[in-house]
């Protein structure tokens, strides 16, 4: 019994989970979670640093995408910016412009 369980259930498991783990991507609430400690709570910031919610998507974008390029220079943005990818730039794009 065990033989045919690993035979057959593990190589289906193993075919099907990969699927499961690209449609598992975070939402652009998740991926803000990065942003707040500088950007204050929703985008909203109270100091020094420029509040990011509600500004258009498209602009948010290509500022994030700037950064990630090296084509704005930033004391941590670069290295934050490259940890996202182009997809979940948008994604957070959209969530701050919602805000």
């Amino acid at each position: 019994m065990r033989r045919i369980w690993l035979g057959t259930v593990v190589p289906l498991v193993m075919l099907i989970a990969p699927g499961f783990a690209a449609g598992d991507q975070p939402s652009g609430a998740v991926l803000a979670n990065t942003c707040y400690s500088c950007h204050g709570t929703d985008g909203h910031s109270a100091g020094a640093m420029p509040s990011i919610a509600g500004k258009d998507a498209g602009y948010i974008e290509r500022r994030l995408l700037d950064y990630r390029e090296d084509r704005l220079k930033g004391t941590v943005m670069n290295r934050i910016a490259k940890g996202f990818s182009a997809e979940e730039i948008g994604r957070l794009a959209q969530h701050f412009a919602k805000r």
